[in-house]
């Protein structure tokens, strides 16, 4: 196939600006070397050529090297300059983030969603987009497709990402699913200062050959006509046919892996990669098509000139203010107060899991963009717990689905189909078993909103079944609040009741940011003795409880001489307070306080209440030393110091290092009603 002359003068336009742009960061290493960066000299080519067929309503994730795919979806040079030097201008961050790690969201361009330093991390955020547009395209979903013009995901990576654990997540989804996704793998060989033989079993092309419904094909990167018209075959089969596919392009690396770690500390490839230079092989074919080296000079003079010129005003750019700092870490929540009937006349009372179960349910009645999944919540279990029974027989699979064993997918594919406009509702099985999501809630979910200066909001809830109940063991107990208050950029619930339960449910769904729920697996049917406060009576439809407000369950009234006490607490931790000043007869000196939301936190409540009983016990289940609890303890002693009349006291788990299976072991490790007994008397008689 022949290519246009205008197809060439775009593509060669392209590439001198790109390889302009490296041999400016090379002549004013100084200057620009303070914040790191990579270039794509090398990769210009294969770039260019995917860059340039990218349509508006597609949605492409590149790599940090990536910058010709920017160019080519038509960035300026200085948009790029301004965030190599963290201007506050900078269109992708505003100065947060590094050189070609961009964000966008403009009408006119393919869509950018942010993603990490994405070495192979972007891959899964990239195909939970894909799998959002095979859920939107679905025969049932009520959502409006556009055929021919139908919108693909291309998820760029380097060569040497393909090796992450994640990347075979994504893949195997990928096929299974039959999602309309290209995997861009650009390959040079080399992961820093190792190289293909040293690290990598098989290239990228027959990697993808244990996947199978995923095609590949291996391209030479460094050739425009065939790089084109290879990806323009591969674009088109994607766009009609909805299945995915990898090309796998090879291409030479002809400057440093990154501004801080140069090619010369280590390469002994430079001669002959630079015979793979394909800046001379593209001058070549234009030469071949009709262009004259006079045209050819002028089109690269004309480049060097506007970088040059751009260089200067991106220079002269402001730099963010020290208030910049504090804006987009979270978008905006309608959810701000409690409305709806909590209590509906005639209503039954329900367990806890119920109340998730209905909330799930009123939502995906009311909202086609609502789907589940996880792993065994589809049709034929409905979840371990049955908090997700019926719902797949409601809804359909396409809509409350089965995933793989897959932690890292489940929750970081939530970034991309948040992305396509989907609401996704998933579920780790245990929080046992949230520690291969880490990643993906840490690194993609978690920093969206504030690395993208608010253009991509992660609206997504995960469900977390928590805690000890009826000797689970170790591998079914775990509390891991600490380790996710510790991400910033999540909202946390954990509730005490069903009540709550539902009504924080609503109020995460119209959240647009990113909501953990730790639903403790003891209250779910409040079958431990001492629990049967967390069944509740259902709230209406149109009950919301917004995060960040705590509930004081229990208030007294002191009198001078009292001695009181206030109990800070969440969770199973309520019922433990609870349970304990009644079987103590002491409801009239402890005033309970159970939190529901982990952050945003209702500091105004707890200091309130503290500052009034002059005594405070943060009751939790997890381990006491270095948590949440603790930390919440130091910040009751700071900021109440002058009204205790004693030290701010915590009571949680034994300090080791899991909780045993056998039931003797598991009931000495974990608080109860008579471990708090004791220690309400200790403080109160302090």
């Amino acid at each position: 196939m022949k290519l246009k002359r205008d197809t060439f003068k775009k593509a060669f336009t392209n590439l001198v600006t790109a390889k302009a742009l490296t041999e400016l960061y090379e002549e004013n290493f100084k200057v620009v070397s303070k914040y790191v960066h990579a270039t794509s000299r090398g990769h210009e080519v294969i770039q260019t050529a995917v860059g340039m067929q990218l349509q508006p309503q597609d949605y492409v994730y590149p790599y940090y090297r990536d910058d010709s795919i920017l160019l080519a979806i038509g960035m300026q040079p200085k948009d790029l300059m301004l965030q190599l030097l963290a201007k506050k201008d900078d269109p992708f961050s505003a100065g947060r983030t590094y050189y070609s790690h961009p964000s966008l969201n403009d009408a006119d361009k393919p869509k950018i969603p942010h993603q990490s330093s994405a070495t192979g991390m972007q891959a899964i955020p990239a195909t939970g987009a894909a799998m959002g547009f095979w859920y939107k395209e679905h025969k049932d979903s009520k959502f409006d497709t556009q055929n021919s013009k139908s919108p693909v995901v291309v998820c760029s990576l380097g060569d040497a990402s393909v090796t992450e654990g994640e990347i075979a997540e994504a893949f195997q989804m990928a096929a299974l699913k039959q999602l309309p996704i290209i995997y861009l793998v650009q390959d040079n060989g080399w992961d820093i200062s190792a190289n293909a033989e040293e690290t990598r079993a098989q290239d990228a092309f027959e990697y993808a050959k244990g996947f199978h419904g995923l095609e590949a094909i291996s391209i030479d990167g460094t050739d425009f006509i065939e790089s084109y018209t290879e990806f323009e075959k591969v674009l088109n089969t994607v766009r009609e046919e909805r299945r995915p596919f990898l090309v796998h392009a090879k291409c030479p690396l002809l400057n440093h892996h990154t501004s801080g770690v140069r090619m010369e500390f280590y390469r002994d490839d430079l001669e002959e990669s630079k015979k793979r230079d394909p800046y001379p092989k593209l001058k070549k074919q234009l030469l071949e098509n009709g262009f004259t080296e006079g045209e050819l000079h002028a089109i690269e003079q004309a480049a060097k000139a506007i970088v040059a010129k751009e260089y200067q005003e991106a220079l002269q750019a402001e730099d963010p203010k020290p208030e910049d700092l504090f804006t987009h870490d979270f978008a905006p929540t309608p959810i701000t107060e409690e409305k709806g009937n909590r209590s509906p006349e005639g209503a039954e009372k329900v367990v806890m899991v119920d109340c998730a179960l209905f909330a799930i349910e009123e939502l995906m009645n009311q909202h086609p963009e609502c789907l589940l999944y996880g792993q065994d919540v589809g049709g034929r279990l409905g979840g371990v717990f049955r908090e997700a029974a019926t719902l797949a027989q409601k809804f359909g699979d396409h809509r409350v689905f089965n995933t793989a064993i897959q932690e890292a997918f489940i929750v970081g594919s939530t970034v991309g189909m948040s992305a396509v406009g989907l609401k996704p509702i998933v579920e780790v099985q245990f929080a046992d078993y949230i520690w291969p999501g880490l990643n993906q809630l840490f690194t993609e979910v978690s920093r969206s909103c504030y690395l993208s200066n608010g253009k991509w909001p992660v609206s997504m809830i995960l469900r977390v079944p928590i805690g000890a109940y009826g000797s689970g063991g170790p591998y079914h107990s775990s509390s891991v609040e600490s380790v996710i208050t510790n991400i910033r950029g999540l909202k946390i619930a954990y509730p005490s009741n069903g009540a709550d339960l539902k009504g924080l449910m609503k109020a995460a769904y119209h959240d647009p940011n990113p909501v953990v729920i730790f639903e403790h697996k003891g209250l779910y049917w409040s079958k431990v003795p001492g629990t049967k406060g967390a069944t509740s009576i259902e709230p209406a439809e149109d009950y919301v409880l917004p995060f960040g407000k705590a509930w004081v369950l229990q208030e007294i009234w002191p009198q001078d001489d009292d001695e009181t006490m206030s109990i800070i607490t969440y969770g199973m931790g309520v019922h433990w307070a609870m349970n304990a000043s009644q079987e103590l007869g002491l409801q009239d000196k402890i005033e309970i306080v159970d939190l529901r939301t982990l952050h945003p936190l209702d500091e105004e409540a707890i200091m309130k209440s503290v500052k009034k009983c002059k005594k405070c016990l943060v009751v939790t289940e997890e381990p006491s030393d270095n948590t949440f609890a603790r930390a919440l303890s130091g910040k009751i002693q700071e900021q109440c110091f002058q009204y205790l009349d004693a030290p701010v006291m915590t009571i949680g788990s034994e300090n080791m290092p899991s909780i045993p299976l056998n039931s003797t072991l598991e009931q000495t490790m974990i608080p109860s009603t008579e471990k708090v007994k004791v220690k309400i008397q200790e403080l109160l008689s302090y």
